[in-house]
């Protein structure tokens, strides 16, 4: 029976078949997509924490995000680069899972963050006159502290009934580990860990997704009974630019849970939509919801107009 299962510690890899002329093209690419993505999420993370006037519920909630997508970019691109650069075929299976854990935990993240966004702001939209009563220090604690605690055991959950299971595969074509990845390395039932995983997509998506579009749909209501034609404005550009930022990430993410259990796609389409999902959002994620916002635009402003051009 020991014969049946592969208990080695090393993964093959056929993730990028690159040719030797095109190595530097695709190393400079993904290079520059993590410097930009690292420089606008350290960029806001900085300006949150160095300013004391942007420690408010809302700056608070918002700096778990760029964190988050740190987390998700951190785990892909890293890998990514070096096995580039090593043309390295071959990968610990300790690290694909490790891998795999972040880009869950970025994934569940960012669903939850988003909701946690909605909800101060539809407080303090909608409620303005009960938001400080609301909003206190210690209840911004609590969310985040549920924020990330939900993450950790709905990943965590996950990840144990995935390494209770016998591997008897070793190849991985997917572009970065995953749960669903590294599922087609098991060779034993795998029935209980396809209801829990998509029961947590199932609940993640129409708990969290149902929460940010009621939120954004009662401020849009509050703010176009407004009588302030700029007040009307302001809240629709926000609300637009925000609902396609997530309906973008919404539609990659889940195209890339659909796409496994579609044997017929393209594989290189599955694989160009999950790679998407580590990209665009983390870089998006900043700008959007952090730099395009008045206060911590002006913060950046004075920031590099005093440090780093002082002239």
């Amino acid at each position: 029976m020991e014969n049946l299962y592969n208990t080695s510690s090393v993964l093959v890899l056929h993730r990028f078949n690159i040719s030797s002329e095109n190595v530097f093209p695709a190393f400079l690419f993904a290079t520059l997509s993590y410097m930009i993505i690292l420089f606008c999420n350290l960029i806001l993370i900085l300006t949150i924490v160095l300013s004391k006037s942007l420690h408010k519920p809302m700056y608070l909630i918002l700096l778990n995000l760029p964190i988050n997508d740190l987390i998700g970019s951190s785990a892909f691109f890293l890998h990514m680069i070096n096995e580039i650069l090593t043309d390295r075929k071959t990968m610990q299976y300790s690290v694909c899972v490790a891998q795999a854990f972040f880009i869950h935990i970025y994934a569940t993240g960012t669903v939850i963050i988003l909701s946690a966004m909605a909800y101060d702001r539809y407080i303090a939209i909608c409620c303005p006159l009960k938001y400080n009563t609301v909003m206190t220090y210690a209840h911004i604690m609590r969310i985040i502290t549920v924020v990330w605690m939900s993450c950790l055991v709905l990943v965590f959950v996950l990840f144990f009934l995935l390494l209770r299971l016998p591997r008897c595969r070793s190849e991985l074509t997917h572009p970065y580990c995953d749960n669903p990845s590294l599922l087609t390395l098991v060779c034993a039932n795998t029935t209980i860990n396809n209801i829990y995983g998509l029961l947590m997509v199932a609940i993640s998506q129409v708990f969290c997704n149902g929460m940010i579009l009621y939120t954004y749909l009662q401020i849009l209501v509050a703010c176009f009974r407004s009588k302030r034609s700029d007040t009307k404005a302001k809240a629709l550009q926000t609300c637009a630019t925000h609902l396609t930022v997530f309906l973008l990430l919404e539609c990659l993410g889940l195209f890339t849970i659909i796409s496994y259990r579609i044997k017929n796609i393209s594989p290189h389409l599955r694989r160009f939509m999950g790679v998407s999902t580590l990209i665009f959002p983390p870089t998006l994620n900043p700008i959007i919801y952090g730099l395009k916002t008045k206060e911590i635009k002006e913060k950046v402003v004075h920031f590099f107009r005093k440090k780093i051009l002082p002239f």
